[in-house]
């Protein structure tokens, strides 16, 4: 198991001992994920968070008339999962398949809770964790409903460059809320200055 990732990823917040490191890595399991296969489908209940070693994974839902709207991506060194259905245990409101090969490791909700009660430090590290993606989730909203395309897409390549290389420009487009043939010009446009 390719542990190391996910260990330099807790330091950041929390400093671990030896014992505390064992027993939180004695927690996880190894998941694979084909490309363009599905780590949660909406309305299952999403039992584990994932922390990507590997791989590129996108979290979306379909409207009624078949339309994708793409919520996020998710690469190395990033957790992915869908946090409500997580925390209350009810039916998800995403689908999470890869756009890569992925490589993960989970944590399910009952080694979570088990973890909080022998390692105390964890609950902070996920009370940040979460902290950090309802942020996130808030900024997105809010460029969502107050940007131009132009200034989405102008953020999406700042704040990710190279995901931008890894991803489809079908899938950027979806994310953004533009066609690919929108996102298309918004390239040139961008390509010429």
């Amino acid at each position: 198991m390719n542990i190391d990732l996910i260990l330099q990823h807790v330091s950041r917040y929390i400093q671990l001992d030896k014992n505390e490191a064992e027993l939180f890595i004695s927690m996880l399991k190894q998941k694979t994920i084909p490309r363009k296969g599905f780590l949660l489908r909406q309305g299952d209940i999403c039992k584990t968070e994932s922390f990507i070693i590997r791989g590129c994974l996108r979290t979306y839902s379909i409207d009624e008339n078949g339309v994708e709207h793409i919520v996020m991506f998710g690469i190395e060194d990033w957790w992915v999962g869908d946090l409500y259905s997580f925390l209350s245990q009810s039916p998800a409101s995403y689908f999470i398949d890869a756009l890569e090969e992925t490589e993960l490791l989970q944590i399910s909700k009952p080694h979570l809770d088990e973890l909080y009660e022998k390692v105390p430090k964890f609950e902070r590290f996920f009370r940040v964790l979460f902290q950090n993606a309802f942020i996130t989730q808030q900024n997105r909203i809010n460029q969502n409903l107050s940007f131009t395309a132009e200034q989405r897409y102008l953020e999406f390549i700042h704040k990710y460059p190279q995901l931008e290389l890894r991803i489809p420009q079908k899938q950027i487009a979806a994310y953004l809320g533009i066609t690919p043939v929108f996102l298309s010009m918004l390239r040139k446009k961008f390509a010429l200055k």
